[in-house]
């Protein structure tokens, strides 16, 4: 799962940076509002997590302009103002939570994994569920009723996506970017073909079906 962390001072990012990456998310990380704003709008994530206090665009208005675009990956804030009326502006804003400094990292820790388990099929371990299917993000791991999914590290990342946005139209431009990211070259005919790969392996459990073509836009796992 991946996180895009927003933070000007230098020295905090990179240790929470580490912190996240030792508990095997994926992370982006900027210095000022206008990057994340960048990154936020051109890529797909699971989650951010951004500082208030910064020059130019701050987090407030970040968030603001985030929710506008409907971009609704849960939010939360990171902040040395530790005042009701900062609280409620933050969360106004369409942030989900709101972190004071200094903090323990384990909060940090167990504050992302509560925003990530809302409205998702997430265990407490951070396993992802969807009817018999298992998925364990950390070790790229697939099981089907107890029974080894053998599927690329690729295939893997494509089924997550299907899976933590279930019920959702994704169209190929979002399943390319996410899956083999923004910077990539991959054409957007390679997610039809690895669409047919998973269909391929989830046949003999009857779950190719969950995943239904839109037409001209792309794919929906359906809800389970």
């Amino acid at each position: 799962m991946r996180i895009l962390l927003i933070e000007d001072d230098d020295t905090l990012r990179t240790a929470m940076a580490d912190v996240l990456r030792e508990a095997a998310y994926e992370v982006d990380e900027v210095a000022n509002g206008d990057e994340g704003l960048y990154l936020a709008e051109t890529d797909v994530y699971d989650a951010f997590v951004i500082d208030i206090m910064m020059p130019e665009l701050d987090g407030i208005e970040l968030m603001k302009r985030l929710r506008d675009q409907a971009i609704y990956a849960p939010a939360i804030f990171v902040t040395a103002k530790d005042s009701v009326e900062s609280r409620v502006d933050g969360l106004n804003a369409g942030a989900d939570d709101y972190l004071v400094k200094p903090f323990a990292i384990e909060e940090l820790l167990a504050r992302i994994r509560a925003l990530l388990r809302r409205n998702r099929d997430i265990d407490t371990d951070m396993t992802l569920h969807y009817q018999d299917l298992v998925l364990v993000p950390e070790t790229k791991q697939a099981t089907v009723d107890g029974q080894p999914l053998h599927v690329t590290e690729t295939e893997f990342r494509l089924l997550e996506y299907f899976v933590l946005n279930k019920g959702q139209i994704l169209t190929r431009e979002r399943i390319s970017s996410r899956v083999w990211g923004i910077d990539t070259e991959t054409v957007e005919s390679a997610v039809d073909l690895y669409v047919h790969y998973l269909r391929k392996k989830l046949h003999p459990y009857g779950l190719d079906q969950h995943i239904q073509t839109v037409r001209n836009v792309g794919y929906m796992l359906k809800e389970g």
